[in-house]
């Protein structure tokens, strides 16, 4: 007898090859795996939905009240049907204590963080103050990084390091030889934020080993992984050819509709998809992981794909084999989404607009085997 049943749902679990019609079970804390008539003592009838795996967002900022450029993980959680927020550096070694204690302990859906190298993390991100952490070598905290990080396996999935013009101004790529380092000596995976230039898309991505993440992958110009002509920068396929991984992070200013247009004409889709969703792009343009993700279904990614990108690959980034499956054993998360079928517009960051005929909303989801109400979505 299973303590939660979702009945009668589409099925969609890419890491199992799944895609049917079929019930969910959930008890004690854990899935139960999938099957046809499974008893309950609860069950939610999801019939004409779609059942996914615990959506994991890989790139958000969710240090609400500690940083300006936090929101909430709960409430983004129920906005989007995000079982699993990846905060990406919004807390380095010297606050990350504040951010466990005030965040990650309390919030009821699963927040798993990337610590950045800079001593502060992301400490003046706003409309009216923006000083980029990595401007000052003096921040980057090495040694505090790996000791922290080595203390918190279960809450620390990687490392973080932000660079670019507006990130690390004088310091170039410097701050990314020390994140290389920071993320080797802890046995963790790294996220590298690229931004305009310099340094350039190819000096990055160079340095990035397999199984390091770079976001913000669709860049628009300038400094985005395509030349002007549509074909992509040989350094881009090389980095995928060796196991780099690329990840959206959509945001404020990382996601160009000529750049997926080409990106994807040629055949390469990201590994994983993420909003970064921060409180300066929360109504736009970003909005959350599933206006993401429905842009991914506007330039052609079969929904399976769609679904796998930010349920097992994100899993398999983080190395989180527990996550991103609705496996017999597995976390008891599931998210529960709906196709609308009504017409969205759908903005990039430089304000193309590509309007599709459908969109995903959240119905509704299970985080540790309970059931949670979905809020509305926003829809333009």
């Amino acid at each position: 007898m299973h303590d939660l049943v979702l009945r009668g749902g589409r099925v969609i679990d890419p890491s199992q090859g799944i895609d049917r019609v079929a019930d969910v079970g959930f008890s004690g804390g854990r899935c139960t795996g999938v099957g046809e008539n499974l008893a309950a003592r609860a069950v939610r009838d999801v019939s004409g939905m779609i059942v996914t795996p615990g959506l994991i967002d890989l790139h958000t900022h969710v240090y609400w009240g500690g940083t300006s450029l936090g929101v909430d993980p709960d409430a983004y959680a129920r906005q989007s049907a995000v079982t699993t927020s990846v905060d990406t550096g919004s807390a380095g070694p010297g606050n990350y204590p504040g951010f466990r204690a005030h965040v990650i302990e309390r919030a009821q859906s699963r927040v798993l963080a990337l610590l950045h190298v800079s001593f502060a993390g992301i400490f003046a991100f706003s409309p009216t103050v923006m000083v980029g952490e990595s401007h000052d070598m003096r921040l980057m905290a090495a040694r505090e990084a790996v000791a922290v990080a080595k203390s918190d396996r279960e809450n620390i999935a990687g490392i973080k390091v932000r660079v670019g013009r507006n990130a690390s101004g004088p310091s170039g790529i410097a701050p990314l030889d020390v994140a290389l380092d920071v993320a080797d000596a802890a046995g963790l995976p790294l996220m590298l934020h690229i931004d305009e230039p310099p340094p350039t898309y190819e000096a990055v991505v160079s340095r990035l080993r397999p199984g390091d993440i770079l976001t913000h992958c669709f860049r628009p110009f300038p400094n985005a992984p395509t030349r002007a002509d549509g074909r992509i920068r040989e350094a881009v396929l090389e980095a995928r050819a060796r196991g780099v991984l690329f990840d959206i992070g959509h945001g404020m200013g990382s996601f160009g509709w000529a750049t997926a247009r080409a990106m994807t004409r040629a055949g390469f889709w990201p590994d994983t998809i993420s909003s970064d969703v921060h409180a300066m792009c929360i109504r736009g343009p970003a909005y959350d992981l599933l206006r993401t993700m429905t842009k991914f279904l506007a330039l052609g990614m079969p929904l399976g794909d769609c679904v796998a990108a930010a349920t097992s690959r994100a899993a398999a980034a983080l190395r989180r084999p527990d996550l991103g499956t609705l496996a017999s054993g597995a976390a008891g998360d599931a998210s529960v989404l709906r196709i609308t079928e009504s017409p969205i517009a759908l903005e990039d960051v430089v304000g193309e607009v590509v309007t599709h005929s459908e969109y995903l909303s959240p119905a509704g989801l299970v985080i540790g085997g309970a059931w949670q109400d979905a809020e509305p979505p926003r829809v333009n």
